[in-house]
Order: C-alpha cells, then sequence, then structure tokens
C-alpha cells in the first residue's frame, strides 16, 4: 500500500468490485454490505498500526479477506443452524419422554426404558456435557443464561451440549434398532 493511499480512496475505488463479489457467494445483500464493511475494518487494523504499508498489492490482500469473511460467515451460519437443529431434536427426546394420564400401561412401560436408556446414555457422557444437555433441554435455560451464570464461554456449551446430542443420538438410534427389528 503506497503511502498517499487512504482508505477512502482505496474504499471508493474497491467497495463496488468487492460488494458485486461478495454479493455472488452471500445470499442477502445486507449479509453482502456487512462482509464488505468487515474487510474495510480489517483493513483499517492493517494500516493503523503501521504494518499496512506493507501492503504490495492491494486488490490481492482485499479480496483475500473478503473471501475469508465469506468462509467466516458461512461457517457460522452452519453452526447456527446445527444449532437450531439440534434444539429440535432434543425437544423431540423431551417430548416423548414425558407421559400424560391418557396414555396406555404399554407406552408408559416403554418411556420407562426410554428413561432408563437417557439416564444411562447420560451417565456414559462427561458431567459438563450431560448438565449443560439437561440444563438446555429439561430445565429449558438458555445457553446465554447458563454462560453469565457459569463464566464459560456460549461457544464451549454449544460444543458440549453438540457432543451431548450426537452421542444420544447414536444412544436411541441403538435402541430403535432394537426395538424395530429391521427385515
Amino acid at each position: 500500500m503506497q503511502p498517499t493511499d487512504s482508505i477512502g480512496n482505496i474504499f471508493a475505488e474497491y467497495s463496488p468490485r468487492l460488494l458485486q463479489y461478495i454479493r455472488s457467494q452471500v445470499n442477502c445483500h445486507e449479509d453482502a454490505e456487512d462482509i464488505l464493511q468487515e474487510v474495510f475494518y480489517q483493513l483499517a487494523r492493517a494500516t493503523s498500526d503501521g504494518e499496512g504499508t506493507g501492503i504490495e498489492r492491494i486488490s490481492s490482500w482485499l479480496y483475500r479477506v473478503a473471501r475469508n469473511s465469506v468462509l467466516n460467515f458461512w461457517r457460522k451460519k452452519r453452526e447456527i443452524l446445527s444449532v437450531d437443529t439440534e434444539d429440535t431434536v432434543c425437544e423431540e427426546i423431551a417430548l416423548t419422554l414425558f407421559c400424560s394420564p391418557q396414555d396406555a400401561p404399554d407406552k408408559i412401560y416403554l418411556r420407562k426404558l426410554v428413561w432408563q436408556e437417557l439416564d444411562d446414555a447420560l451417565a456414559e457422557l462427561p458431567s459438563e456435557q450431560s448438565e449443560v444437555f439437561c440444563l438446555t433441554v429439561f430445565d429449558g435455560m438458555p445457553v446465554k443464561e447458563i454462560s453469565s451464570a457459569t463464566g464459560i464461554p456460549v461457544p464451549t456449551l454449544l460444543s458440549r451440549k453438540h457432543y451431548a446430542v450426537k452421542h444420544l443420538r447414536k444412544r436411541f438410534h441403538e435402541l430403535y434398532e432394537a426395538l424395530i427389528p429391521q427385515n
């Protein structure tokens, strides 16, 4: 980057093409603008500490940062979708486990077996995973609330819940296979 180049000049020159590139990578115009803003924020950070003067090919640097920002955007989006899917599965497990007084005795007995299987599966997990699963699913606590109460970062809690759900899915798939014979 030349000393005479200002971020304003660089923005004016490159932002239309960068926005077009980013827009081709994401579905929403607002998301594309947020990513473009992130690219120029990174440029401002790089140039504010004197390191930015070492950027020789500004165009290449901007597109590389834009590409990485788009990848990070999709990574975060995928994590959010994964958490939403896990919450749905967890809610279904919770609904399955609770009896109503109108249930037939065989259904109540089956639920007792499933509860026992759940207890066994939760006992196999590390206590941190089991605890976050129980707090979010059975107690209905939001992950952010657990984080503020325990001081454990939200991503760590989400990761623990993810591994717990993954283990429970495997265990309940095995139970399903045992209960429903395959021809």
